[in-house]
């Protein structure tokens, strides 16, 4: 499969303890279609869905930003919420 869109994951909100050590600022990218290193895994699962809409040049119709989107990790006591992001294509 030939994908040539990076998708940014960015950490924009964090709210109690995450044991992984996410922390708002931190940045991951998604890039020749592989996880980024060091996210986590249960919000990576999250993340995953709305990254491969943005990959294909898909919209989420409840979104103001084209190319963009958040959500939030599955852990509803410590939320880590992160914005994800279409960055363009590379060159071939």
């Amino acid at each position: 499969m030939s994908v040539d869109t990076d998708i940014e994951i960015e950490v924009i909100d964090q709210t109690g303890h995450c044991d992984v050590g996410h922390k708002v600022g931190d940045t991951f990218l998604i890039t020749n279609y592989k996880t980024p290193a060091g996210i986590c895994l249960s919000a990576f699962h999250v993340i995953w869905a709305s990254a491969r809409t943005l990959i294909f040049n898909g919209k989420h119709p409840w979104e103001d930003n084209e190319g963009e989107t958040t959500v939030a990790c599955p852990d509803p006591n410590n939320p880590v919420v992160f914005r994800i992001k279409r960055k363009g294509n590379r060159e071939k």
